[in-house]
């Protein structure tokens, strides 16, 4: 049995998480990054006896669009999937479900799900520091509990996770990074955009057409040169302030 770290994890708050659960699940594993735009992903597949453990954030309540296009991208002989989704403290609506089903129609078998809270990838003050000592706690009681599924060998193909089919409509963010003098052209951002949006002669543009609002620009940039917009930063953090101020818990289905 070979156990894959599948994550797709922008500016890291997924990665914690997904890394958190599978050094509890198995001792071993092989990491695969849905960011990583020179990756052949037509080039997985994997057997019945290989187990995913498939993490993404939830964007708008949506698995991202790309890692849904990559994810369909491989191939799976009825092998076990883990699914994760990892939300900012405000709701991950269908993200669970689309998972699930994509995962499906590549051949997996969904064994088990979580979804766990992160600190917010744009508005830092929902769920500061989280995932926290209690979370990784619980995360490898979830470990436990799955593991103690696999073991008993139950009807696997019965997963039920929360969501609704027609998924929620997500239009994106409207918040998109822009570049301020500070940029020193280093390169690191354009190497890193899990969708190209920044093109290696003009590193100090971002194409808005291609941009999916991830903020891993913005995360990694050295000279922290890249920022999103004030203004909308403040009235997007009101209008989210009642319902992300609540102290969301992780949830296990099985």
């Amino acid at each position: 049995m070979t156990c894959y770290n599948i994550t797709f994890s922008p500016t890291g708050g997924t990665q914690k998480v997904a890394d958190s659960f599978t050094k509890a699940f198995c001792q071993n594993s092989t990491s695969i990054d849905l960011t990583d735009t020179n990756l052949d992903f037509n080039s997985f597949n994997f057997n019945h006896d290989d187990i995913c453990i498939i993490s993404v954030p939830s964007f708008g309540g949506r698995v991202p669009q790309v890692a849904v296009s990559r994810l369909k991208e491989m191939k799976a002989e009825n092998s076990k999937a883990i699914l994760i989704c990892v939300y900012g403290n405000r709701a991950y609506e269908d993200t669970l479900l689309e998972l699930k089903s994509t995962l499906e129609s590549c051949g997996f078998c969904c064994v088990a799900a979580i979804a766990a809270v992160a600190e917010h990838s744009i508005m830092h003050q929902f769920a500061t520091g989280r995932p926290n000592d209690n979370d990784y706690k619980e995360l490898i009681s979830f470990a436990e509990k799955i593991k103690t599924k696999l073991t008993a060998g139950n009807n696997f193909n019965s997963l039920v996770v929360p969501g609704n089919y027609p998924y929620r409509e997500y239009k994106g963010v409207p918040m998109k990074p822009t570049v301020n003098k500070d940029c020193i052209k280093c390169g690191i951002c354009v190497n890193k955009c899990p969708v190209n949006a920044i093109a290696v002669d003009t590193p100090s543009k971002t194409n808005k057409s291609e941009c999916i609002s991830c903020m891993r620009c913005v995360a990694i940039c050295p000279s922290k040169a890249r920022s999103v917009s004030k203004v909308m930063l403040t009235i997007a953090s009101e209008k989210m302030k009642k319902i992300c101020s609540v102290y969301h818990e992780n949830e296990l289905f099985l």
